[in-house]
């Protein structure tokens, strides 16, 4: 399996993967479920302070032995980490993991054609922040 980071000098330009295509279907693969999108989306929302085991139940309305399977799924994906707190377990969602498999997915946008993928990029410019950096000159090149 490929864990580092690999670049790439392709149409004169460098770019960056950040996560590997087994680890993408690793991440896919655990969110293939409805139950594991709805935990994972609510983890990201939490943030850095994550949710125990109860608070994911009563917010979702999963019971806690169903729920207990899909978070051990999303654990073993590396979509979300634990931590022991006294009797409870805290949940929180591996965000660098989900902006690594974003990168994944947007490496080499449009080929050749790097300015095509500026426009695209500025018609959604509340998704900037979780892309790879893609810089272009006025000139019309684009570099990652």
């Amino acid at each position: 399996m490929d864990d580092g980071i690999e670049s790439a000098d392709v149409a004169g330009f460098t770019t960056v993967q950040s996560a590997s295509k087994s680890q993408a279907l690793q991440v896919f693969e655990a969110l293939s479920s409805s139950v594991r999108l709805d935990v994972f989306r609510l983890l990201v929302q939490a943030g850095s302070n994550g949710r125990v085991a109860g608070e994911i139940s009563t917010a979702l309305s999963v019971p806690p032995t169903n729920l207990s399977f899909h978070l051990k799924a999303l654990v073993q994906s590396g979509l979300l980490s634990v931590e022991q707190e006294g009797r409870y377990q805290r949940y929180r969602a591996n965000i660098a993991l989900m902006l690594e498999t974003i990168a994944f997915l947007t490496a080499n946008c449009c080929g050749d054609s790097p300015e095509e993928c500026d426009e695209l990029r500025r018609s959604l410019p509340a998704l900037e922040p979780f892309l790879p950096p893609l810089v272009c000159s006025p000139e019309g090149g684009c570099n990652k």
